[in-house]
């Protein structure tokens, strides 16, 4: 048996090989399974890159590898007085994918917008109430209720009017939730009865083309002869080889089985560095890993018992043993390169005799059983949770807190957690757009509670000050109000920064034009393969 099986590995790895090494073919090894191609239904870089970054296109766009927002689907715009009227002027000659499920009949125009934000916007859209879907971040950020009306002024020009100014509106348009989709595909297949198939067969207007998709082995795209921003398309296919084991990652890599992987495990960057077929770009993270405490579940809902947990929290000892090398210890609920954070609050220090007595405190001086879930996946933010888990189960172990570790595959782990059935759970995020807001309302806002808030924390102090700054428009007014907002978090605790990590991307010397972004995402348009 194990003859045979080596055989077929070998055999196995002799046609990746041949498909990775063939003319005009990238291959990308990826870390985990989309939970969908509708990047309105999802918050993670795994079903971003998968859509987003590859079948889809925006209004505006982020500059390939930075933080400025450049046109996109829209080649201008313009912006009323008051900051609450925003109109663009689409691009013409716009094309949608062909594919064996859908032949476009007309070029992309104000339709399909309309059709992509009114159905985050009215649950008694047709399209809607046949295919129910949250729409997780549009509603975290707020956008449901601020933006209070989406028209079509004409064929080519679209307006949008908003309850409230909101200076980083550009932004949140060049996200990944706000890809524009075919009105003309999501009406044939409501006529069809189809209307679910919007999230497993996506039709864009993107770099890629879909083709295939197979869980937990691979996705195939082509490439769009037709794309609008033209030079930009480098190779005639692109591959997503879903390997979840990082060191079967840098095997392929090595092996030339894939040309990208993603972030490695930090024990293999050295190596990987040293290996002369290989380039490894490395930047600062914009990133951060942390322990979200379920503030809706008995224990966790006293600030005694979170502040007890947070303090018994060894963070050098995670740092170094995670981490190794590649990582800073985390304070804020957001990275130091943000602007507007908080350079004055510090940490609770590491104190296991203090932790103990904050318990005894609560009413727990025997502690108590709990769950703390660990991701799946490696994510930039977090490159060994099960690791991570273990270490944070035997520092609480220490304050008499028992800790079951608890795990799902990825799409299952954001699904659950997301209903609120963690006790506490390792989780993280890359920043998406540059704002504040990102972080500290994303993550942390009453809007996010059935979202990414996954503390399910509402607490109106610190709500009030994040939304008089979202709706402010003068920058050192909102920067008063984001500092005084993350004093609030560090005294209620409603999770434990971690660490901001060191982003380490991999790849072969052969790949060009590969860029590595500021948010965490994988964008092959502009890349090829000598």
């Amino acid at each position: 048996m194990r003859v045979i099986v080596k055989a077929m590995l070998a055999a196995g790895m002799i046609a990746s090989a041949s498909m990775a090494s063939a003319a005009g073919t990238l291959v990308y090894c990826s870390e985990g399974s989309p939970a969908g191609f509708d990047p309105a239904q999802y918050t993670t870089g795994t079903d971003f890159d998968a859509a987003a970054e590859t079948v889809f296109n925006r209004l505006v766009q982020f500059q390939h590898g930075g933080t400025k927002v450049e046109p996109g689907l829209a080649e201008k715009w313009t912006v009323s007085p008051d900051g609450k009227t925003y109109t663009f002027a689409l691009r013409k000659g716009v094309k949608f994918h062909t594919t064996d499920y859908f032949k476009p009949s007309r070029d992309f125009n104000a339709d399909d917008v309309v059709f992509t934000f009114v159905r985050m916007l009215d649950k008694n859209l047709p399209f809607v109430k046949a295919n129910p879907t949250e729409f997780p971040y549009f509603n975290d950020m707020g956008l449901n209720d601020n933006i209070t009306k989406v028209e079509k002024v004409d064929a080519q020009t679209v307006r949008f009017v908003l309850k409230d100014a909101d200076p980083a509106f550009l932004q949140n348009l060049a996200m990944a939730f706000a890809s524009v989709h075919s009105a003309e595909y999501a009406d044939k297949l409501l006529k069809e009865g189809k209307a679910a198939q919007l999230n497993q067969q996506p039709i864009g207007t993107g770099p890629f083309v879909f083709k295939r998709y197979q869980k937990d082995s691979q996705i195939r795209f082509a490439a769009n002869k037709d794309y609008w921003k033209k030079g930009e398309v480098k190779v005639d296919n692109l591959v997503f080889a879903i390997t979840t084991d990082p060191s079967v990652r840098v095997q392929k890599l090595k092996a030339g089985e894939c040309q990208v992987t993603l972030n490695p495990r930090p024990a293999d960057v050295a190596g990987l560095k040293a290996d002369p077929k290989l380039q490894v770009m490395t930047q600062a993270g914009f990133n951060l890993g942390y322990v979200a405490y379920n503030v809706k579940h008995k224990h966790l809902d006293k600030l005694d018992v979170r502040k007890a947990l947070d303090m018994a929290i060894n963070k050098k000892a995670i740092l170094t043993a995670v981490y190794q090398g590649t990582g800073q210890a985390a304070t804020n609920p957001m990275p130091p390169t943000q602007w507007s954070y908080n350079k004055t609050l510090k940490d609770a220090p590491y104190n296991v005799d203090a932790a103990k007595k904050l318990l005894a405190k609560a009413g727990y001086p025997s502690g108590f059983e709990m769950t703390l879930w660990a991701m799946p996946v490696q994510r930039p933010y977090n490159p060994n949770a099960k690791l991570m888990a273990e270490m944070i189960q035997s520092d609480w172990a220490k304050i008499g807190v028992k800790v079951k570790i608890v795990s799902y595959e990825w799409g299952e782990y954001i699904k659950r957690a997301k209903n609120g059935e963690h006790d506490a759970m390792l989780i993280g995020w890359t920043g998406d757009n540059g704002d504040p807001d990102n972080w500290l309302g994303t993550l942390l806002s009453c809007d996010a509670m059935n979202g990414n808030n996954f503390s399910k924390w509402c607490y109106k102090p610190y709500e009030d000050l994040i939304q008089k700054a979202k709706h402010t428009t003068d920058t050192a007014e909102r920067t008063k109000l984001y500092l005084k907002a993350q004093e609030v978090f560090k005294a209620e605790v409603p999770f434990t920064p971690i660490a901001h990590s060191t982003v380490n991307q991999p790849m072969l010397k052969s790949v060009q034009g590969f860029k590595v972004s500021p948010f965490g995402t994988n964008s092959f348009y502009g890349v090829s393969v000598k």
